[in-house]
């Protein structure tokens, strides 16, 4: 006797008529034609049922805040920044809190239970960071969050941020953060990511730096960031986001970058939305996409993964939590539009941050938790095209969210009555 059944499944892997058996939170089965009988049961009817969607980069201390304390009207990432220093000093706990909730409840409904986000610690206050903690708390039941202390004015360039960076981690923050990139010279950038690295590496913790997001071929933070990986034995737990300025790198010296990259077991998360809105702003004709080297990167063997970034902040004023919205803009900026690269594309919102973040218990094989989410599409690339409808979320075994088939009722002579856009999926 199972607490759930879902049957007839479709699975990320191409496997299909799976039925998933759900005991005590976790699979406990994974097979066609499951003989057995269950509390509740779920028809996925050929649909797809995927692991929870993953965002491992986020900036939850910003999230809903568009408009505060004014609109960004340029869509620059400078007035960005000027407007987080007008809003910060402005902030209170409450309501980072109760924005953080919202968007947690829209991750919810989108099939995203889990989300690392970075929390800037540049404020003696460090108001965002006790925020976060309570929502972490709060939310524990049904998202995983982790949270990066970030020193968003530079680790270096911002008056006592080492000093809060380790009262950060000291109460319980799980993650080092860095922008080597935005500390005034390059020699800098490169110290903070050494300090950084060390301060991962006394403390067992994973590191997330947000590393070279700039159009700037001399950027080459990730390089260092790759080295000190490798001389502190932090291989598998450290991670360059953005690195944006790969894009308009020479191919030599990205020949050599890579193979130092993979053989440091760096993991990389790129964010698309945000890259393509903002990289490449100042330039004219051919205008660069900015987004890392994604398919080359994977080519090589390295783990990356996509990441939303910013929803409703003072850096992009779009965005609904949906990472098939990610992916969606992640397919088309790389060009990734084979069968394999559009599967890659879904693997970069679901497996592979996952694996960044160190979740334990992902996955859809016997003895993972019972987290997924049932899909109105038959497979990944269907659902990316889509954006498909999350009919079914599940946290532990149990529906926590529910939504209704997307559909249009068409009045048409000679014409099906309904249409649900996903081709012999009524």
């Amino acid at each position: 006797m199972f607490d759930l059944i879902v049957r007839n499944a479709n699975l990320p892997d191409g496997r299909t008529g799976i039925d998933i058996g759900v005991a005590g939170g976790r699979i406990a089965a994974v097979q066609p034609a499951l003989d057995a009988q269950a509390g509740e049961e779920i028809d996925a009817t050929g649909r797809l049922v995927t692991p929870p969607f993953v965002d491992a980069h986020f900036h939850m201390d910003a999230t809903l805040s568009y408009g505060l304390p004014r609109v960004n009207r340029s869509g620059t990432l400078l007035e960005g920044i000027a407007l987080w220093g007008e809003l910060k000093p402005l902030l209170t706990r409450e309501a980072l809190v109760e924005r953080a909730l919202e968007y947690c409840d829209w991750a919810v409904g989108r099939g995203l239970l889990a989300i690392r986000s970075h929390v800037d610690i540049c404020d003696p206050r460090l108001l965002a960071v006790e925020a976060l903690l309570e929502v972490r708390q709060r939310v524990a039941p049904y998202i995983d969050l982790q949270l990066v202390a970030f020193p968003q004015d530079g680790y270096l360039r911002y008056a006592n941020a080492p000093e809060l960076l380790e009262r950060a981690l000291d109460m319980g923050v799980d993650v080092v953060g860095g922008i080597p990139h935005f500390e005034r010279t390059m020699a800098d950038g490169a110290a903070s990511v050494r300090m950084l690295c060390e301060i991962a590496a006394e403390r067992g913790l994973r590191v997330d730096m947000h590393c070279d997001e700039t159009d700037d071929p001399l950027s080459r933070h990730v390089e260092t960031l790759a080295y000190e990986t490798r001389r502190l034995g932090l291989g598998g737990r450290v991670v360059g986001s953005h690195l944006t300025s790969m894009h308009s790198m020479d191919n030599y010296y990205v020949s050599k970058l890579i193979p130092l990259m993979a053989e440091a077991g760096l993991g990389v998360i790129s964010n698309p939305l945000i890259n393509i809105t903002i990289q490449g702003r100042h330039d004219t004709y051919p205008r660069r996409r900015g987004m890392t080297r994604v398919p080359e990167l994977m080519a090589a063997g390295l783990t990356v993964a996509f990441g939303h970034d910013c929803v409703m902040d003072p850096w992009y004023s779009l965005g609904s939590g949906d990472m098939l919205e990610v992916a969606h803009m992640g397919l088309h900026v790389a060009q990734m539009t084979s069968v394999d690269g559009m599967n890659a594309c879904f693997r970069a919102v679901t497996e592979n941050p996952a694996r960044l973040m160190g979740l334990e218990g992902y996955g859809l094989e016997v003895g993972c938790n019972a987290d997924m989410v049932v899909l109105q599409a038959r497979d990944p690339v269907e659902a990316i095209r889509l954006k498909a409808t999350r009919l079914f979320v599940l946290r532990r075994g149990r529906v926590i969210s529910r939504t209704a088939p997307a559909e249009a009722l068409l009045s048409l002579d000679g014409r099906p009555e309904r249409v649900g856009f996903a081709t012999g999926v009524r």
